[in-house]
């Protein structure tokens, strides 16, 4: 597995609010500017499907792979790799930190990061500071 990218942010918002804005995944491109539309085959679970289609590239399949009450993993699948997104939130009662890792494995995943990585590092901080502020906007 290949380090890509992580981000980190802390917020005002319950955990929970984090876990609405990633279930609403319809939504994600209001906080996600290299997101042109997701769908969810179904709920929010672990084990669920769905697709995704990024800003100027092709769209691909995602399948939940961990589903907790601190954590949600999807890995997408890429010929010859998986971009694999990892979001945590931990709580000490006042502030929510929130963190996301982005990882990828596979045959192929060197050329996929050559092709990918630097527009994931470079704006994966403004994306996680966007769900900030959205999920702060959610009333749990």
């Amino acid at each position: 597995m290949t380090f890509i990218a992580e981000a980190t942010a802390t917020s005002t918002a319950a955990p929970a609010a984090f876990f609405v804005k990633w279930a609403d995944m319809a939504t994600w491109p209001e906080w996600n500017q290299d997101t042109e539309w997701v769908t969810l085959d179904g709920p929010f679970e672990q084990g669920a499907t769905g697709t995704l289609k990024p800003k100027g590239g092709p769209k691909t399949k995602f399948v939940v792979t961990k589903l907790t009450d601190t954590e949600f993993v999807d890995s997408s699948k890429l010929v010859g790799a998986r971009l694999i997104f990892a979001h945590e939130v931990t709580t000490d009662g006042r502030r929510t930190t929130v963190k996301v890792r982005i990882t990828m494995e596979g045959p192929l995943r060197g050329l996929w990061i050559k092709i990918m990585g630097g527009g994931l590092r470079d704006s994966l901080q403004r994306d996680v500071d966007a769900l900030v502020t959205a999920a702060e906007a959610v009333l749990v």
